[in-house]
C-alpha cells in the first residue's frame, strides 16, 4: 500500500500561495475601455483640454487640424482690445464710431444706426455677450484703419503667442474660406487671454448686460450650468458647427476646453461638462475611451486608443456652404 500523508500546514500555505501568483499572472490589470458620445461628425470634430496649472494636454482629438473659428474669432479682436486698453490708446470711455459698412453686418449684431459710436467698455460685453458682428467690425476699422489691416495685425499676435496654425481675415468670424484655426490654436488663445489680461478676464464671465436701456443676453449657456466655468467664447457658422473655449476654474484646478465642430449647442455644451467631468476624474485619467461619432452606426468599429492623440487629425477643412 502507497505511503499517503495528509499534507502538513506549511504545505498547505505554501499550495496557496502558489495558487495565488498563479491566478494574479493570468488576470489582466489593463483599466476598461470606456465610449464618449462625440455630437459631431469625424470631419468636422476637433477638441483639446489642457491644464493650464500644468500645460498637460489631458485629452485631445484632431486638435491640430484646420478648422473655421467662426465668433471664436472675436477671441483675438478682444485680445487686441485689451492691448489697446492696457497701452493707454484707448479709455473704457472712447467712443468707437460705428461705419455703414459694420453696421450692415448680418446678425447677430446690436443694430445701429449712421453716424452712431458704442463705448469700449459696452463695445467689450457688446463682442462677448450678444457676440455682436457690427461691433467686431467696427472695432476693427478704429484699431486697425481697415478690418483688412487689422485682420492682418491678427494673424501677426496670433503667430506672437504660438498659434502657428491659425489665419485671420475678418474681425467678426463672419464665413470667410481663407480664415482657419485649430482647437490647440484656440487653447493657447485662451489661456493667453487669461494670462496676459487676468484684470479684463471678468468680462468673459457675463451673461448678459444694459445697452441703451434694453438687457442684452447672452447664448454661452455653460455659465451657471457647470461650477467652475468662467468663460470664454461661442461661435457658430454653418461651415464649422457649434463651437466653444471653455475656462474652468475651481478647486485649486484650471482647465480649457475647446470643441469645434458640434451638431447644436445643446450637445456641444453637453459634451463639454462631459470632458470636464473626465478631466477632473482620477479614475478616467487612464482609462482607454472610444469615441462615438455622431452619424456613426452602433455596430460601426470604434476607433480607439489611450488619450490623448485620437483618431488620425484630418487635414484639409471641410467644404464652405453658402450661407
Amino acid at each position: 500500500m502507497p505511503d499517503f500523508r495528509f499534507p502538513s500546514p506549511l504545505q498547505k500555505c505554501v499550495a496557496a500561495l502558489l495558487l495565488l501568483v498563479f491566478v494574479a499572472g493570468c488576470t489582466t490589470t489593463a483599466p476598461p475601455d470606456s465610449v464618449l458620445a462625440v455630437p459631431a461628425a469625424q470631419e468636422k470634430y476637433a477638441a483639446i483640454v489642457v491644464d493650464a496649472g500644468t500645460g498637460k494636454t489631458l485629452f485631445e482629438v484632431s486638435s491640430t487640424a484646420q478648422r473655421y473659428p467662426a465668433s471664436l474669432t472675436k477671441m483675438m479682436t478682444l485680445y487686441l482690445l485689451f492691448e489697446a486698453l492696457e497701452s493707454g490708446r484707448v479709455s473704457k470711455q472712447t467712443q468707437i464710431p460705428v461705419s455703414d459698412n459694420a453696421a450692415r453686418q448680418p446678425p447677430t449684431k446690436l443694430r445701429f444706426k449712421r453716424g452712431e459710436s458704442i463705448d469700449v467698455d459696452s463695445a467689450i460685453r457688446a463682442i462677448v455677450v450678444k457676440s455682436a458682428n457690427d461691433v467686431a467690425v467696427a472695432v476693427g476699422e478704429y484699431l486697425g484703419g481697415s478690418e483688412d489691416q487689422f485682420a492682418a495685425m491678427m494673424t501677426s499676435k496670433a503667430r506672437q503667442i504660438g498659434m502657428s496654425s491659425t489665419v485671420f481675415r475678418n474681425a467678426s468670424g463672419l464665413p470667410d474660406d481663407g480664415q482657419h484655426t485649430t482647437a490647440r490654436d484656440m487653447a493657447t488663445l485662451g489661456l493667453a487671454l487669461r494670462a496676459r489680461f487676468p484684470q479684463h478676464f471678468h468680462y468673459f464671465s457675463e451673461s448678459d448686460f444694459m445697452f441703451r436701456g434694453r438687457l442684452v443676453r447672452g447664448h454661452n449657456d455653460m455659465l451657471g450650468r457647470v461650477r467652475g466655468v468662467d468663460g470664454i467664447k461661442t461661435g457658430y457658422i454653418k461651415a464649422s458647427g457649434f463651437n466653444i473655449v471653455t475656462s474652468y476654474n475651481a478647486d485649486g484646478r484650471h482647465l480649457i476646453v475647446v470643441v469645434m465642430g458640434a451638431d447644436s449647442a445643446r450637445q456641444r455644451n453637453d459634451h463639454v461638462e462631459a470632458l470636464i467631468q473626465r478631466s477632473l476624474s482620477p479614475t478616467l485619467a487612464d482609462t482607454k475611451t472610444r469615441l462615438m461619432f455622431a452619424q456613426q452606426p452602433a455596430s460601426a468599429p470604434l476607433p480607439g486608443a489611450l488619450l490623448p492623440g485620437l483618431p488620425p487629425p484630418e487635414s484639409q477643412l471641410p467644404g464652405l456652404p453658402s450661407q
